[in-house]
C-alpha cells in the first residue's frame, strides 16, 4: 500500500527533490504547507495535493481527531527554514507519524536532546536527510582513511572547498540571518561537517581562521584526518565555483558537483525499509557546528 506524505516548506529550494523522491518510491503527497503560494511545482508531481498557506489550517487537516483517529499521512517531510525544523519535527511526532527532515535537525545542539527525548515517547521516528553519506566515493573515503592511518601512521590531509556564489538576495533572506539559518557554517557546511564526523569520529580540536556572513574557513583535527575547510558565498566576481574534497593533495578527490543531486530517492527507499539514518547519528555534526559557532560568538 502506497505511503502517504505531507510536506512543510513546499516553496523552498530543496522541496522539489523531496517531491521527486516521494513519487519515485510510489508514495502520495496528500498535503503541503508554505506561507508563500509560488508552488506550481506541485502540479508536476502531485496535482491533487491539498495546499495550505496557514499552519492552523494545515494542522487541522493533519489532526487525527479530525480524521477518525488517524492522521491522513504516514510521514511528515520538513523542508522549512532551519530555525523552524525542531518545532515542525515536534508537530509530526505529536500527531503520531514519522518525520523526514532536511539538514540540520536543529541549529544548536542543546535543542536536539529534547527532540530525542520526545522521539523515545512517540510512535514515530525522526529521519534526517544525510544523503551525502550514500555517495560511493564518500563511503570509499571512510575506509580509505582507516587504511591510510594503519599503513602510514599519519592522518589524512583533507581540504574541503565549497565555493558557490550567492547574490544580494541571500543576506536579505532567512538564510542570511545567523539565528535563523546558523550562518554559512550550518546552512551550507553542515553536510561537510557530517561527512567528516561520520567518517572519522570525534574531533580533537578546531579553530576558525576567517569568518563573515558570506564565508567561513578553519581547521578541524580528527585522529585519522586533519581537515581544512573553506565555505564561501562571495559574489562570482570574487571567487570561482568549486566544490570538492581533496585528500592528500590530489591523491583522492571527491567532486561535490557529481552524483550528489540524486540521492534523495535512495534516502527515501532506505527510510521506507526501516534503514534510514537515526536522529542520534546527526548529533556529532550539530555539536561540532555549535562548538564552532560558540567560539565565534565569544570572539575566539
Amino acid at each position: 500500500m502506497a505511503k502517504k506524505f505531507a510536506l512543510i516548506g513546499a516553496a523552498g529550494y530543496i522541496a522539489p527533490r523531496h517531491m521527486k523522491a516521494i513519487k519515485d518510491v510510489g508514495g502520495e503527497l496528500v498535503a503541503a504547507l508554505d506561507p508563500h503560494d509560488s508552488v506550481g511545482v506541485l502540479d508536476g508531481f502531485f496535482p491533487n495535493c491539498e495546499f495550505f498557506t496557514e499552519f492552523e489550517r494545515f494542522e487541522r487537516f493533519m489532526d487525527p481527531y479530525h480524521n477518525g483517529g488517524k492522521c491522513p499521512a504516514d510521514y511528515l517531510v520538513v523542508c522549512s527554514p532551519n530555525y523552524l525544523h525542531d518545532a515542525h519535527i515536534r508537530f509530526g511526532l505529536r500527531i503520531g507519524i514519522h518525520v523526514i527532515c532536511e539538514k540540520p535537525l536543529t541549529i544548536n545542539i542543546h535543542n536536539l536532546t529534547p527532540l530525542l527525548d520526545l522521539e523515545k515517547k512517540s510512535v514515530g521516528n525522526i529521519y534526517p536527510i544525510l544523503q551525502c553519506r550514500l555517495h560511493p566515493k564518500v563511503q570509499e573515503l571512510k575506509q580509505y582513511g582507516r587504511r591510510y592511518m594503519d599503513e602510514s601512521g599519519r592522518p589524512l590531509q583533507i581540504a574541503i572547498t565549497y565555493n558557490t556564489p550567492r547574490g544580494p538576495w541571500y543576506l536579505q533572506s532567512w538564510k542570511g540571518e545567523d539565528k535563523q539559518s546558523g550562518g554559512v557554517l550550518v546552512n551550507i557546511g553542515i553536510h561537510m561537517l557530517d561527512l567528516m564526523c561520520w567518517a572519522f569520529g570525534e574531533y580533537a580540536r578546531q579553530y576558525v581562521v576567517e569568518s563573515s556572513p558570506l564565508n567561513i574557513a578553519g581547521h578541524i583535527d580528527f585522529k585519522e584526518a586533519r581537515v581544512s575547510y573553506d565555505l564561501n558565498l562571495r559574489s562570482k566576481f570574487d571567487i570561482q565555483y568549486e566544490k570538492k574534497i581533496d585528500i592528500n593533495q590530489g591523491e583522492f578527490v571527491i567532486d561535490l558537483t557529481e552524483g550528489f543531486q540524486d540521492l534523495h530517492t535512495q534516502m527515501y527507499e532506505n527510510i521506507l525499509k526501516g534503514e534510514g539514518f537515526s536522529a542520534e547519528s546527526a548529533a556529532p555534526a550539530i555539536a561540532l557546528a555549535s562548538d564552532i559557532r560558540e567560539g565565534l560568538n565569544h570572539g575566539m
